[in-house]
């Protein structure tokens, strides 16, 4: 028996989701799960020779219902490396581009297919909830309008796991268009409940009013002065301005935003020495993020949470794809 064979046999039985939806179903143990199996992986991301095939002659159907290039490689990816057949599905010449529902299509593809796992993205708030209501296998939410990302908050935390050892204690400012973004959403969730002190920096207009369901609400703080929010704290996380899901005129320039708000050296050195910067992409460089500050080789690490990203799937569909075999 391997190594990994033993961690999911042991941990397995903690676990006890049929699908990934979001992060505010899980408790602080099912994330550890899902991160310590992940961690596993990424030790091994490099070795080639490093084939599980647990998941051999099974299917994973991509649905993406909005652009991605990211997100779906990486679960493709991720579903590759461990053996399993992808099929994706280009929804822009699909059935539902004629005025098929959703549910049909779902059912067609469903009936077809017979895939061992779904992972859906989608601009409808709930939207993989509703799909796992119409099929027989996990389904795994790549991201629902503002409501959650969960893969894109493990693979953060995975991250920031990695760099310090530890969560609980950290402090996590999480800046810019908060109110639309299903990336702090599933952070602020995630981060809480692991013990993080979470920072959400944002003007007004951009600050939610109310905190999403699951957030262990002690733990958050809201700060309309990015100066003030990024100080001391271990990780600083920059968020992309959500224009496509936001009313016309939230923010008056791209320039007076940055002025505002934008991460530059002047103000990271208002973080503590060895702080970690962090950004989900795409990136709008020099909207909220300056070049040197997303190049430095020091503190940031951006494409380590990229690369991230397959081992934390990995985990995710190891842990809901074996349950079902």
């Amino acid at each position: 028996m391997t190594e990994q064979d033993t961690f999911t046999k042991v941990d397995r039985d903690a676990f006890t989701h049929e699908h990934l939806l979001g992060i505010e179903t899980l408790s602080a143990e099912e994330i550890n799960i899902i991160l310590d199996l992940a961690d596993y992986y990424a030790d091994r991301l490099d070795d080639r020779a490093f084939k599980p095939n647990i998941l051999q002659d099974q299917i994973v159907l991509t649905l993406f219902f909005e652009d991605s290039t990211r997100t779906r490689t990486s679960f493709e990816m991720a579903a590759k490396r461990l053996g399993a057949d992808v099929v994706n599905i280009d929804l822009r010449t699909s059935s539902l581009s004629k005025g098929e529902s959703l549910t049909d299509t779902i059912h067609t593809l469903h009936s077809m297919l017979r895939p061992d796992a779904i992972v859906v993205r989608h601009s409808e708030y709930g939207a993989p909830s509703f799909i796992s209501s119409l099929v027989n296998c996990p389904v795994i939410n790549a991201g629902d309008s503002w409501h959650e990302h969960p893969t894109q908050a493990l693979l953060d935390a995975l991250t920031m796991r990695r760099q310090f050892g530890d969560i609980e204690g950290k402090k996590v400012a999480i800046c810019g268009d908060i109110s639309h973004s299903r990336v702090a959403a599933s952070n602020m969730i995630l981060l809480s409940k692991l013990g993080a002190e979470v920072h959400i920096v944002a003007p007004p207009v951009l600050m939610p009013e109310k905190l999403p369901e699951g957030c262990a609400t002690e733990q958050i703080k809201k700060f309309d002065n990015i100066e003030a929010g990024i100080k001391d704290c271990d990780v600083v996380m920059m968020l992309r301005n959500q224009m496509e899901r936001m009313q016309a005129g939230l923010i008056k320039s791209e320039r007076e935003f940055f002025e505002e708000y934008g991460l530059t050296k002047e103000r990271l050195a208002l973080a503590k020495d060895d702080a970690i910067v962090m950004h989900p992409g795409p990136m709008n460089r020099g909207v909220e993020i300056a070049d040197d500050v997303a190049d430095d080789p020091k503190h940031s690490m951006i494409l380590e949470q990229v690369r991230n990203g397959v081992p934390t799937r990995m985990a995710v569909m190891d842990i809901l794809m074996k349950e079902n075999t």
